[in-house]
């Protein structure tokens, strides 16, 4: 199992609404009872997702920079994309998908992943380092030190791990970290100042470029 690495799986009801997912920096390996398998780029804005009535999906998440590796393909190439595996593995992908029948697990995506991580002896340490930093509110300047980068190579080695520039996933990153402290009961005054916003307005305007909508009807879902 790959570390940090997000499990899930869904079936699409009669009545389901569009499933909004918030960008995260991340790459996702997909299987789709109607599409078979997929990989889902990192998102720069939400993704708003509309499944047929009774499609099964199954999921695994990786971290922010693994993706990558594990499809042999920088970040940049997927952003705002959905592609089927065998556009990135050709026959490879094909035979996966007879290996692992007519209904997969998430648990199963996710051994996939590993091993193909495993194959390829692991992932680029830099991409869960700059995550970290950033997650945790460094600055891209105080990232690009701690990590003995200049601005330009971060911003080259960003796009290629994460699928954008190390601002881009800051405010990304930032976004969450809001949306986690608000879930947790924090006024939105107080979340916004905590998570390095200039004042709530900022918050609020952060969430619409990036989520569409606005952080109270985020928290209402």
């Amino acid at each position: 199992m790959i570390a940090g690495a997000v499990l899930w799986a869904t079936e699409s009801r009669p009545d389901a609404a569009p499933t909004r997912v918030l960008p995260d920096g991340c790459l996702d390996l997909l299987w789709s009872s109607r599409a078979g398998l997929l990989v889902a780029g990192p998102d720069r804005t939400a993704y708003l997702s509309l499944s047929r009535q009774g499609e099964r999906w199954r999921g695994v998440r990786l971290p922010p920079g693994l993706g990558p590796a594990v499809f042999g393909v920088p970040a940049d190439e997927l952003r705002d994309r959905r592609v089927p595996l065998d556009a990135l593995w050709g026959r490879t992908a094909l035979r996966l998908a007879d290996q692992l029948g007519a209904s997969p697990t998430a648990a199963d995506l996710a051994t996939v992943a590993a091993d193909r991580l495993a194959r390829v002896g692991g992932a680029d340490p830099l991409g869960p380092r700059v995550a970290a930093l950033l997650a945790a509110g460094a600055t891209v300047t105080a990232t690009a030190a701690e990590v003995g980068l200049g601005p330009r190579a971060l911003h080259r080695r960003s796009q290629a791990l994460f699928g954008y520039g190390p601002k881009t996933l800051a405010r990304i990153l930032r976004l969450r970290r809001a949306l986690a402290l608000a879930g947790r009961g924090v006024g939105l005054a107080e979340v916004a100042a905590c998570a390095g916003y200039a004042d709530q307005a900022h918050f609020t305007r952060d969430a619409r470029d990036l989520a569409g909508v606005t952080p109270t009807t985020l928290l209402a879902r």
